[in-house]
């Protein structure tokens, strides 16, 4: 079975859930009291999808303002970002829409974008509405979904989705007619008179 690493990066201002889904998605756990990403932190997970293994080499990034200038050394290569933001604090959707921007300018031009609605359990709260959130996903053609790291909602399905839409890579490419194709050629044993 073919494995292919996949770089995902999580943007997203600080408090927003971004370590704590990460920790879901790789360790299936929560912790309440997790603290605040100092620059950025490394994860892998391994999951198979279809006849692949995609291995995920995660980055989660600091929220912080003052770590914010770091942001494009982790999302530069990467085949997907998951820009996370608070369903319960509208700055925090505002703020996304920076980070969208950002990265059309200066990310991959085949990134993968999804956008998560974190702390979705905390619908009684809710500054965020989830068509306003979905609609601009749309617009930009992003992955949408609402989760909750603290209940594990919807957090295995946003690594489904980020499998789903990364381009296949094709093991045998059609031929063009251009070129050529090397061949081995047959041994020749050499004999000496010595």
């Amino acid at each position: 079975m073919a494995l292919r690493e996949l770089k995902v990066c999580l943007l997203g201002d600080t408090g927003v859930g971004k370590s704590s889904i990460v920790w879901r998605f790789v360790e299936d756990s929560f912790d309440p009291n997790i603290n605040p990403t100092i620059g950025a932190s490394f994860m892998t997970k391994t999951v198979q999808y279809q006849n692949e293994l995609h291995k995920f080499l995660i980055w989660d990034t600091a929220g912080q303002e003052r770590f914010r200038a770091l942001a494009p050394m982790y999302y530069r290569g990467s085949a997907a970002a998951i820009i996370v933001y608070d369903i319960t604090k509208e700055e925090t959707f505002s703020t996304l829409k920076n980070w969208v921007k950002e990265l059309r300018q200066h990310g991959p031009p085949n990134i993968v974008v999804a956008i998560a609605g974190n702390k979705c359990d905390l619908n009684d709260v809710r500054e965020v509405m989830e068509k306003d959130a979905k609609d601009y996903a749309d617009s930009i053609h992003a992955i949408f979904v609402e989760t909750s790291a603290k209940n594990a909602i919807n957090i295995n399905e946003l690594f489904i989705e980020i499998s789903r839409r990364i381009p296949s890579t094709d093991t045998n490419p059609p031929c063009s007619g251009k070129g050529f194709k090397l061949r081995r050629q047959p041994s020749v044993t050499k004999r000496s008179c010595c």
